[in-house]
């Protein structure tokens, strides 16, 4: 069997100025996450994150696990838009995490963030989107979130 091969797709920066705590439901504690805008660069593509419609439905679960659901609208730097949606995790020891969550700068390399983007979108140049699987890395700095996007060839 051979290994999963990727190649990078583009990197993406968030703004996330805000999170309503819903509190614990019984699912977990629940967040809402609103979007504002943001920028994306690839060699392939590039733009920027439209802040309406966007959002992040956290759920932190009792294990410690955040579970992320995130929905968002790119605009390319040719005007085509482009509809990204990705499920992830965020996890990691308790002190690291406390520490994320109070606004610091933590190594990523100390704490397990990935996610999986779908995308859709109905523009000719970018249809290619639409047939692949995607993986993504992330990090959390205080303005949000910031992902490494592969392409799984």
């Amino acid at each position: 069997m051979r290994m999963i091969e990727t190649r990078p797709l583009f990197e993406i920066r968030l703004q996330v100025p805000q999170i309503v705590d819903l509190g614990d439901t019984p699912l977990g504690r629940r967040r809402i996450a609103t979007v504002t805008g943001g920028e994306f660069e690839g060699e392939r593509l590039r733009g920027s994150v439209a802040g309406t419609p966007a959002g992040d439905w956290l759920l932190q679960r009792n294990d410690g696990v955040t579970v992320l659901d995130v929905r968002l609208l790119l605009r390319t730097d040719d005007g085509e838009h482009i509809y990204m949606s990705y499920r992830g995790v965020r996890h990691g020891p308790a002190e690291v995490m406390a520490r994320l969550a109070a606004g610091e700068l933590v190594d990523p390399k100390d704490y397990y963030f990935r996610i999986v983007p779908i995308f859709e979108t109905a523009a000719k140049k970018y249809e290619w989107l639409n047939k692949m699987v995607a993986v993504g890395t992330g990090r959390r700095e205080p303005t949000g979130p910031i992902y490494t996007i592969e392409e799984v060839l």
